[in-house]
């Protein structure tokens, strides 16, 4: 046992520390590495965590069943969400042997959007009000809803201006229901039964209004799954802290068998669906070739990254270049630029900025530019309104002659697809917790603790406390 190495785990193209609640461990030989979790309990908190177990061999990959739904599955009302059983058919089965009893629900988290011009300073000041999107020092965290109260009246004046002239409202929670009902649709497809709920950070419905529902249908096993592919400590990060704050103060949900799905960016069908997108927006134009793929991503201040340890610029860029590497494989190998948009407020955020490049490629002569609104799953005002206005009327004033935009996932079958799967391997994950595997258990505190024990244990702990 000499060569294993407490708490690291191999995620995706590099090393990753695990948390403090789920420590894991690896074993490292000449063919693979093995991660084994075994159950412990922490009474003292009513949660389940995990110490680590070293053995011997590759886990085999799981890759499909055959379901039958229970019997009380298609009962009416909250019993229609009772789990399917997993009839497993050798070794390429998935593993999905929930017991019928159980209820499973998803909890999508998105950012909400004011629906009425009488909305919008109320939905700002939500928004400011969060430490995660306005991080003051601790010692002035006592101004922190002041300060909201203050930025939200100065800004809503402008901020409806924005949203009257996409028709009075956002549509982002309409969008996010009709994914709802889409995801629970294709997930019954694949013979999962499944109760989806949405979960919104600054409006309605919010996140408590969420859980309290959840509970009310007694599920017992819940995926989270943030609608943003790329994590950020101003997004899912947020939401998942309101979660675990929430989570600690209710028996039902400290004891509620979950898992999360931290970013997704990196998934094939993911991918392959911008891809599908930006090649049929490609086709719009008279010279493809000449195109320039312009993906404009939403900004941070500089300093979650460089400061908080946001890992978010890095997995935007690396979703950039997975995108670019499937267009290429389709014979698609156009000029391409990454720029952040929305900012607000005095302080940097990440650079280039999407205003400042589009007026920077019009000077290099650009003529045609396709914008890819890459970290938006559904369209709102930064879409609507910030692209498809503001920076189209700045890329023609800047010299471009032909402007094309991407339009955001939205229901697209294959994306929507990807999501059921991604749920579906979620589930398969709960073995973990009742019995010994080989497969890393994503909670709430251990997808926290994931993106900041990197930078140290009392960065995660002081940002989890709101200390910054």
């Amino acid at each position: 046992m000499a060569d294993l190495r407490v708490c690291k785990l191999q995620l995706k193209a590099g090393i990753r520390y695990a948390d403090l609640k789920t420590l894991a461990c690896y074993r490292k030989s000449d063919s693979s590495q093995v991660l084994f979790l075994s159950r412990s309990h922490d009474t003292s908190r009513g949660r389940r965590t995990m110490s680590c177990k070293g053995k011997e061999g590759r886990s085999e990959t799981c890759l499909t069943a055959s379901l039958s739904l229970d019997d009380a599955s298609k009962e009416k009302d909250s019993s229609q969400f009772l789990s399917p059983k997993a009839n497993v058919q050798g070794k390429h089965s998935n593993g999905l042997n929930l017991e019928g009893t159980e209820r499973v629900g998803v909890l999508l988290l998105n950012l909400g959007g004011p629906e009425t011009l009488d909305d919008v300073q109320p939905f700002l000041y939500n928004l400011f009000a969060d430490p995660d999107i306005i991080r003051l020092p601790r010692l002035l965290k006592v101004f922190q809803q002041p300060l909201a109260r203050f930025i939200s009246l100065v800004r809503a004046p402008k901020s409806k201006e924005g949203y009257a002239a996409i028709g009075g409202g956002s549509p982002l929670r309409r969008i996010t229901e009709d994914q709802a009902n889409a995801l629970m649709e294709a997930l019954l497809e694949k013979n999962v039964s499944a109760k989806v709920y949405i979960g919104m950070r600054y409006w309605h419905p919010f996140t408590e209004e969420a859980l309290e529902q959840l509970k009310r249908d007694q599920i017992t096993r819940l995926v989270i799954l943030p609608l943003y592919p790329q994590f950020s400590i101003s997004t899912s990060g947020s939401s998942l802290r309101l979660l675990e704050e929430i989570f600690r103060k209710d028996q039902y949900l400290a004891n509620l068998q979950h898992m999360v799905i931290p970013s997704w960016y990196q998934r094939q069908g993911y991918v392959q669906a911008m891809a599908d997108l930006v090649g049929k927006e490609l086709e719009t134009f008279k010279e493809t070739n000449e195109v320039v793929i312009f993906f404009s991503a939403h900004g941070v201040p500089r300093t979650y990254v460089e400061e908080a340890g946001d890992p978010y610029k890095e997995e935007m860029e690396e979703c950039v270049r997975l995108v670019m590497a499937e267009l290429k494989k389709r014979g698609i190998s156009n000029n391409y630029a990454l720029a952040y948009q929305s900012r607000v407020g005095p302080v940097e955020w990440l650079k280039p900025y999407t205003d400042d490049t589009i007026k920077e490629l019009g000077k290099m002569g650009v003529k045609r530019l396709l914008t890819v609104p890459i970290s938006f799953v559904s369209e709102h005002i930064e879409t609507l309104e910030e692209i498809d206005m503001e920076y189209r009327e700045l890329a023609y004033a800047s010299g471009i002659e032909e402007w094309g935009r991407v339009p955001a996932l939205g229901c697209e079958n294959s994306f929507i697809n990807d999501l059921a799967d991604a749920v579906i391997e979620e589930l398969q994950k709960f073995k973990a917790i009742d019995e010994p595997t080989k497969i890393p258990v994503w909670t709430i505190s251990r997808t926290l603790q994931d993106y900041f024990l990197p930078y140290g244990g009392r960065a995660w702990m002081e940002w989890l406390s709101g200390g910054y």
